[in-house]
């Protein structure tokens, strides 16, 4: 049978079982287990347990609950009530100045948790209410919190980083470095964006009156809310860049961090303690179970000659490598409106890495690019996950419509990032090349 042909069956049956709705990890290991078995026969079973050994024994999986769990315990240890009230007293006196300082608080969060919805949810509690008090349109302020929100995926430590590290072999380390100036990039465009509206809007995102805005005593004892986020980014994100721990090794070190951090804030308890560790079984399960099934998936396409079709669809594609760039981009932005981010990496990844390689990119490079088109998965419909967790926390008067419509003009923005990244590449590879060399 062609190769063609069994592309064609095997990534049909791929979607046909997504659609009806069985669970990711169970359809891609057992489609690629029937394939390789009627590929290569019983040897297809013992190059899949030893590649899934291999992936059991790699060191770097202990960062994922680690991670996981350093998340959910700063989400519950009270410092974004803290980080908004500082916010709040610096930022209320600016047209927009509350939706740039909201996104700045989820530069913050994303620097410590490594998730996507732990922003989002966070933000669209405390937040998005007091925005719409103040008067902000409605649309603008959900689409900021949409977009900062899925900035945990892009600035390190990133959960989704280490699953591309994992299934590319490069240095997740290298890989954290090179998030650092794409996420800042990202905020400056989406700060940049809100008060170049507000300004010739003002309705959008009006200032606080001057009777309500903060003198500089309650803004200095604000900053105290600071203080423990940047310590934990600092150790964390310092203890990897500088060589003095491994991803691993400083999850471990961020997870006391949140610890002593949810201590501080005396929100440390059993309960807390409980609740969070269930949660990161859950989700580390789910995670360990789609890597398998990843490298199932991988092996059984590669079995069935995927490197000679890539290399002749490729050349149908005008426009040389940047042609080819350009396909695999917008493939990952129509994949992120109905697959989650995990089933794009595992689906996408064994097809696009041999064009990667073979067009002369940089894999950390493509790897950054890859995020930030999963975290524009995350904010556009119909089924971003940050859409539903956003209106999971909004107030009553928010519909589903306004939700949809505001990421419109942020998904706009961030591709503008994605431009300049594309064009700019030292944006990305200026910290890894600096840190570990070129």
């Amino acid at each position: 049978m062609s190769v063609e042909l069994l592309t064609l069956l095997f990534f049909g049956s791929l979607l046909l079982f997504v659609m009806l709705g069985t669970p990711l990890a169970f359809v891609l290991g057992g489609i690629s287990v029937v394939f390789l078995y009627f590929e290569m026969g019983q040897i297809g079973f013992y190059l899949l347990a030893s590649k899934m050994w291999e992936s059991m024994s790699n060191p770097t999986l202990m960062a994922i609950p680690l991670f996981v769990y350093m998340a959910i315990l700063l989400e519950k240890s009270g410092v974004a009530n803290d980080l908004y009230e500082m916010m709040h007293v610096w930022w209320g006196g600016l047209r927009g100045g509350l939706a740039i300082g909201t996104v700045l608080i989820c530069v913050i969060f994303a620097a410590m948790s490594g998730i996507s919805g732990a922003a989002v949810v966070t933000m669209g509690t405390i937040a998005l209410p007091k925005m719409l008090e103040r008067g902000y349109d409605k649309r603008l302020a959900l689409g900021a919190i949409n977009a900062g929100g899925g900035w945990g995926i892009l600035i390190p430590p990133s959960i989704l980083m280490v699953l591309y590290s994992l299934l590319t072999e490069v240095s997740v380390g290298r890989l954290f470095a090179a998030g650092v100036g794409p996420g800042l990039t990202l905020f400056v465009l989406v700060s940049i964006y809100i008060g170049v509206r507000c300004w010739f809007q003002p309705h959008m995102g009006p200032a606080l009156p001057k009777e309500e805005r903060a003198g500089w005593g309650p803004k200095l004892r604000s900053l105290r809310a600071v203080i423990l986020p940047i310590l934990i980014v600092t150790i964390v994100l310092g203890a990897i860049f500088g060589g003095f721990a491994t991803p691993t090794e400083a999850a471990a070190i961020g997870v006391f961090g949140a610890l002593f951090a949810t201590t501080v804030n005396r929100q440390l308890n059993w309960t807390v303690i409980h609740e969070a560790a269930i949660a990161t079984i859950k989700l580390t399960a789910l995670i360990m179970w789609i890597l398998f099934a990843a490298h199932a998936f991988s092996t059984a396409y590669t079995a069935l000659g995927a490197s000679s079709l890539i290399s002749n669809l490729m050349s149908f594609i005008p426009g040389g490598k940047w042609g080819a760039l350009a396909f695999m981009l917008l493939v990952l932005f129509l994949f992120g409106m109905v697959l989650d981010p995990v089933g794009i990496m595992l689906i996408t990844l064994p097809v696009f890495l041999p064009v990667v390689e073979a067009s002369g990119f940089d894999p950390i490079w493509f790897g950054i690019l890859f995020i930030i088109m999963m975290e524009v998965g995350y904010m556009t419909p119909p089924f971003g996950f940050n859409l539903f967790y956003l209106k999971g926390v909004a107030p009553p008067g928010v519909s589903m419509g306004d939700i949809y419509a505001s990421v419109v003009p942020y998904v706009i923005v961030t591709l503008v990032g994605v431009l300049l990244i594309i064009l700019f590449p030292d944006i990305a590879l200026f910290l890894p090349n600096f840190f570990y060399g070129g």
